[in-house]
């Protein structure tokens, strides 16, 4: 990867980590389908827009079709399973959870797209895990409630569905700019989402709309999905699902450090011996480094 890959890598990995703060916020307030559709509606809203005043064109009559299934697979169900964990576990819990995608992404990168699973790679893969099972044992003090485990069930499957669409994006949508994949995606799950909100049996409290809930819906919305999308779908297409992914490595430690700075959440040794692992990982995932001991295996 070139250094700019991995500058987008880092800026993405910290948005990343904070979005789980800001649902975490969100969820319990206008329920997981409000927030999961609201997220993407403003998010798929404003890219096109922008495009609209750049004269850009996202060929609605060309691509609608992907724009659609990349949007549901990669946007909306994933966004509704987080959101709906959001109302049983810390944030913290999301983003480690949320960490297993590139292991998945890189079984099914040698399933689809043939990639060859090295020894090295599966090594940084094996590290990687290992750093996240750090960080979650030490992160095990909070408070949970009965829901926990389906909360870590939907997560996990929501990282399946962000391993699945890499895959996808990469095999069927290669051709398409970042800006309009973001935005067209986006845009298409959101309206799909839309008419559950009216099933969603949870009642606003619109007493609780303050200022602080509208800029957490704007951070998530603008931040998290429509600036971080167009990053995440061009390291997709430059550098590939697998190491796009290892983006999920890096978000517990952001996700860590905007909880230590703004909800005084406690760090501790063993949580940063995790993220030390977890980023070393990264690095061997990446192939930035090979030890000379591994080169022949």
């Amino acid at each position: 990867m070139k250094p700019i890959h991995w500058f987008i890598l880092i800026v993405l990995a910290s948005i990343s980590g904070s979005s789980f703060i800001f649902t975490r916020t969100l969820a319990p307030v206008l329920g997981p389908i409000v927030t999961a559709d609201l997220r993407v509606l403003i998010a798929g809203l404003a890219l096109v827009i922008y495009a609209l005043i750049i004269g850009y064109s996202f060929e609605w009559h060309k691509n609608w079709k992907l724009y659609c299934i990349i949007g549901i697979i990669n946007s909306g169900i994933p966004f509704l399973l987080y959101s709906y964990a959001a109302l049983y576990l810390p944030s913290s819990y999301m983003a480690i959870v949320n960490s297993s995608a590139p292991l998945f992404g890189a079984m099914f990168s040698a399933i689809w797209l043939f990639e060859r699973l090295s020894f090295v790679k599966i090594l940084g893969l094996s590290l990687g895990i290992a750093g996240v099972g750090m960080v979650s044992y030490s992160g095990s003090t909070g408070a949970v409630s009965d829901m926990f485990g389906i909360g870590i069930g939907a997560s996990i499957v929501a990282a399946m569905m962000y391993a699945l669409s890499g895959i996808f994006i990469k095999r069927y949508a290669k051709d398409i700019k970042p800006l309009a994949l973001a935005g067209g995606s986006q845009l298409a799950a959101g309206l799909a989402i839309l008419p559950f909100c009216i099933l969603d049996p949870v009642t606003i409290n619109v007493n609780l709309i303050t200022p602080v809930i509208v800029f957490n819906m704007a951070a998530l919305a603008l931040l998290c999905s429509a600036i971080a999308y167009i990053l995440y779908f061009r390291l997709i297409n430059e550098v590939g699902p697998t190491k796009t992914l290892t983006v999920t490595f890096l978000s517990p430690f952001f996700a860590m450090l905007v909880g230590g700075l703004f909800l005084n959440e406690i760090i501790t040794p063993q949580m940063l011996t995790g993220c030390i692992t977890i980023i070393f990982a990264t690095v061997l995932v990446n192939g930035l480094w090979v030890p000379r001991m591994l080169v022949s295996k």
